[in-house]
Parts: structure tokens; sequence; C-alpha cells
């Protein structure tokens, strides 16, 4: 006799204290619906300080707002997002105070990874990054502003992955997380293509030379030039708006 249909679908049950697992299908659509709203707050389509209403989004997304609660919560643990009491999620706003902490906290740690990374670097994966940055010129110069954060992402962690240093890359990670609105704005309103061009290109050759000083002071003068470009890019925007209000 054929099994009867209830008894085809149920699950097996679980040993007593099993921690229950997400199911797979959802957590693909939970990761699409981040990657989704991540990307807009990066390219601006949120801009900081607007809420992000679950309902409207889910709407825009075609699914429903179970993952774009979930999604929300993991974009609020790396910074994107924060929940307010009175008015829900909202895109995390940075002041230019902030924004400098972020590059001055990047200067000190990931010169650190290059001084690792240098003397134990293959150049197989400097032949990785050279071929990231030359994706990253095209996009730089086709004016692809959304793959700029994740190519430039890729460049750095390929440079820093012989350090061997999981969390610290995890943090380092965040910080360009937390930056890259506003450094591909910087990026697209300044013109600022040909000197990150230069620059990364630089660091990449040093590095094959095995100079760990020179390539460390080329990481940290690029992050901290990066910032000073950013916050007078900022900083000029607030005082042409204080002029007109």
């Amino acid at each position: 006799m054929p099994p009867r249909k209830s008894d085809r679908r149920q699950p097996p049950a679980s040993p007593p204290g099993t921690p229950a697992f997400v199911p797979i299908e959802r957590q693909t659509v939970m990761s699409m619906t981040r990657d989704a709203i991540r990307d807009r707050i990066l390219r601006g389509v949120y801009p900081a300080g607007r809420p992000l209403r679950q309902d409207a989004i889910a709407e825009q997304l075609g699914v429903s707002r179970i993952p774009v609660r979930e999604a929300l919560r993991l974009l609020e643990a790396e910074g994107l997002v924060t929940f307010n009491p009175h008015r829900g999620a909202v895109v995390t706003t940075l002041s230019l105070g902030e924004i400098e902490e972020l590059y001055e906290l990047r200067a000190f740690i990931e010169p650190d990874l290059v001084r690792r990374a240098v003397p134990r670097i293959s150049d197989d994966l400097i032949d990785r990054a050279e071929k990231v940055l030359d994706a990253y010129e095209a996009s730089l110069r086709s004016g692809e502003v959304a793959g700029w954060g994740g190519l430039n992402w890729e460049f750095h962690s390929t440079l820093y992955a012989a350090a061997e240093r999981p969390v610290t890359m995890d943090v380092v990670h965040r910080l360009h997380q937390h930056s890259d609105r506003y450094s591909r704005m910087q990026l697209a309103l300044t013109h600022g293509e040909s000197r990150a061009i230069k620059e990364h290109r630089e660091i990449a050759a040093v590095m094959r030379q095995r100079d760990v000083k020179r390539s460390t002071a080329l990481m940290r003068e690029h992050i901290l030039g990066a910032g000073r470009a950013l916050l007078a890019f900022l900083n000029a925007q607030h005082d042409a708006a204080s002029s007109v209000a």
C-alpha cells in the first residue's frame, strides 16, 4: 500500500537537545535579501538616516517580511543599519568624526597585516591581486560604481591573506563595509580614480619586492590619504549646503 501523504512529508524526529537549523531555502532567500539591501545602502539608493520599512522593502524585493527582518538584523551587526526605538530600522549615519576614526583605525590595523604578510606572500597571490586590480581599474574607468567596493576589498584582502590573521581580517572587512558608501561617493564625485589606481599598483609592486618597511608605509599613507580626501569632500559639501541654507 502506498504511503500516506502525511507520512511522506513528515521529517524524521531530531534527538533531544539538537539545535534547530534554518532550512537552506530560507537561508538563501535571507542572504539574497541581505545582499540586495546592503547593495542599495552602499549605492546610496537608501541614503544615511532613511527609515527602512520592512513591508515596503519586502514588496520591492518580492519576498515576505521575515527574510527582510532577518537581513536587517545582520546588517545591524555590520554597522550599516541602526534600530531606533521610535523609527525602527534606519540606515546608519556616520559623523565626520566617526569617518575620520574609521580611516585612522584602518591605517593602524592594515599596515600591520601588510608587515606580517610581506615575508610570507607568494608571487601567485600578488599575481591574483594584480588581476583583481585589472578588473577594478576597468570598473573605475567605466563608472560602474556598484562594483568598486567589492573589488577594492578583494584587492586588499588578497594582499593580506598571507598574514593568516582571520580575526583581524574580519575586523578590517567590517571597517571597509562601514566606509564603503562614502569612499565610492568620493571616488565618483571627485574623480580620484587615477590616484587609487597608481597607489594600488605601487603597493603591489613593492610587496613583490618583499620590502616590508616601504610596503607598510605606502599602505598607511594610501589609507590616510583616502580618508583626508573623503573628509575634505564631505566638509566642502557641508559648507556648500550651509551657505545655501
